[in-house]
Order: structure tokens, then C-alpha cells, then sequence
């Protein structure tokens, strides 16, 4: 019985390097692109739990808040932010620039 996760894609290396030509620089492009999906939604979350905070120290009331616990299930069935990052870059939805290498300048010296 196959128990593998339906939201598992395999990816061929090549369709993620050719952006940039480098497999490394690629990946490390999406990992920058993930932390800043992944840091945007934890600020909305936050914002929006902000909301539910009690300054009153009535457990029941705060675990009992459904709005609260809907927005809570809403965030954890998003995309993983890595899987959104990758599908941009993939997608040529990421504007990104990669460090120019400087000439090698030789000197002679008499």
C-alpha cells in the first residue's frame, strides 16, 4: 500500500537550474524567497490572533474562541511557504539578481 503524500512532486534538477544556471544559486534563491513568504504570513497571523488577546487569564475563554481556532486551521493548511516559493521561481514570477563577478585585472610588473 502506497502511502505516499499527494502534495509530493518530484522536480527534475535541470527545470530548477536553468533560471540561473547554477543548481546551488537557484535553490538558494527560493530559501531566501520562502523565509520571506513564510515571515509575511507569521506577521498576519500574529495581527490577526492579536486580536483575541484577553487581558483577562481565563484559559477556557481563549481556547474556546472558534474565530480564533478557524483562523489558526486557515494558516496551517496553507501551501508550505517553500512550496510557494518554489512554484514562483519555477513559474519566472521572482525578479532576482545574481552578484556580478569582477574581471581579474593583472598587473605587470617590471
Amino acid at each position: 500500500m502506497d502511502q505516499t503524500n499527494p502534495s509530493l512532486v518530484t522536480r527534475e534538477n535541470q527545470e530548477i537550474l536553468e533560471p540561473t544556471g547554477n543548481l546551488f544559486e537557484s535553490v538558494a534563491i527560493i530559501a531566501k524567497r520562502a523565509r520571506q513568504i513564510s515571515s509575511n504570513q507569521k506577521e498576519e497571523l500574529n495581527a490577526k490572533l492579536a486580536e483575541f488577546a484577553f487581558s483577562m487569564d481565563n484559559l477556557e475563554e481563549i481556547f474556546e474562541n472558534k474565530e480564533q481556532i478557524e483562523i489558526s486551521k486557515f494558516y496551517e493548511r496553507m501551501p508550505k511557504p517553500t512550496i510557494s516559493a518554489l512554484e514562483e521561481f519555477l513559474n519566472g514570477e521572482l525578479n532576482f539578481r545574481l552578484p556580478v563577478e569582477e574581471e581579474e585585472t593583472h598587473f605587470d610588473l617590471m
